[in-house]
């Protein structure tokens, strides 16, 4: 039975394996564990930052998610970015996926956020199919970035 539930800084070393495996997918990432650490106890120590969900089934993580906390003046409240969407492949095609983005989703509504954003590779089409089937859309917005580090 699958479960999810909020990550405990107990959960870190196996989601630095997650976000190895994710960032070794992605076009803009490379792994690297320790500035994973560091961001996830950062996550994990301060909830005003944000909240990470793990899929678990008979206590193994399976899977995790992000929600990352800020303010939309457009929107005049909470709003959150969902990042680090990631499933073991032997898990994947199984509704897990499905399962923890919609309960992060319903954490985000219960604490009133009017908006969700996320990016994808722009090549990884399986992902961009797969949110807009949790009712994602296109956005009219082009993503831009200045790396500082």
């Amino acid at each position: 039975m699958f479960v999810v539930e909020e990550a405990k800084s107990s959960d870190i070393e196996h989601l630095i394996d997650l976000l190895t495996l994710l960032f070794s997918q992605e076009a803009e990432f490379t792994p690297h564990p320790e500035l994973q650490r560091s961001g996830l106890r950062m996550i994990l120590e301060d909830a005003t930052i944000g909240t990470i969900f793990v899929l678990k089934e008979d206590g193994v993580i399976l899977g995790m998610v992000s929600l990352l906390w800020t303010i939309s003046t457009a929107l005049g409240g909470k709003v959150a970015f969902l990042e680090d969407m990631i499933i073991a492949p032997k898990y994947r095609g199984k509704g897990c996926g499905t399962l923890l983005v919609e309960a992060a989703i319903e954490y985000a509504k219960k604490l009133t956020c009017k908006r969700i954003t996320l990016l994808t590779d722009t090549h990884n089409h399986a992902a961009q199919h797969f949110y807009k089937r949790l009712g994602f859309d296109d956005s009219q917005m082009q993503p831009m970035r200045l790396i500082l580090a």
